[in-house]
């Protein structure tokens, strides 16, 4: 089975961002779909690893930003890198505002915002699926939206060969991030530590 066939799915890119005792907190995500229209509905899965997924559990409501294709790494890096249980990724982050709900949304690199309510959580087992009621929306620009595919071609940094790694050594790339594990095998439950994704989205790397 080739798992890069899931890659092949057209989806987008978002800053999702919650808030609780005011604590605020935002983690990158790609998976946000319309599910009803009237009325108006949408659904997120979120890996439990995430603390923002921590925080939705108990305000019961979130925004998304839409990421459109002006947006840059540093978003990535900034929302995706980091984890907000050591660092306030909202400290001195200038471009953001708050909508009516109380939540932060992003103002730069992204074409619009969506805020909701959850309704109802179903657990996946690595993820939650929030389907929540729309209370609120923005289009903020016409820049299109950025799929998955335009990141990888466009805004994530090209793996450079000074990232490969010790000569010699085998090592695993991240086809999200970058980031290099150094391994003879890959586990099965590997996470990456930066971006959090699986194993399956490493790819074997020769060493020179």
């Amino acid at each position: 089975m080739d798992k890069k066939a899931m890659y092949q799915l057209s989806y987008g890119l978002f800053v999702l961002t919650s808030a609780i005792e005011g604590k605020d907190n935002g983690c990158i995500i790609n998976t946000a779909i319309q599910v009803t229209g009237q009325p108006s509905r949408i659904s997120i899965a979120v890996n439990k690893a995430n603390f923002t997924q921590e925080i939705i559990q108990k305000s019961r409501k979130f925004n998304i930003s839409i990421l459109s294709e002006a947006a840059s790494f540093d978003i990535f890096r900034h929302f995706g890198f980091q984890s907000g249980r050591e660092a306030d990724k909202f400290a001195g982050y200038a471009d953001c505002r708050r909508s009516k709900n109380g939540l932060y949304y992003l103002t730069a690199g992204s074409n619009a915002y969506i805020s909701a309510a959850v309704e109802q959580s179903i657990d996946l087992g690595s993820h939650t699926l929030f389907i929540a009621a729309v209370d609120g929306m923005e289009v903020l620009s016409d820049v299109p939206s950025a799929t998955y595919a335009y990141y990888q071609n466009n805004i994530k940094p090209k793996p450079a060969a000074d990232g490969r790694g010790t000569a010699g050594k085998t090592a695993w790339r991240c086809s999200v991030c970058g980031y290099v594990h150094e391994a003879e095998e890959l586990p099965a439950d590997f996470i990456c530590p930066l971006c959090k994704h699986p194993a399956s989205d490493f790819e074997k790397i020769a060493q020179n």
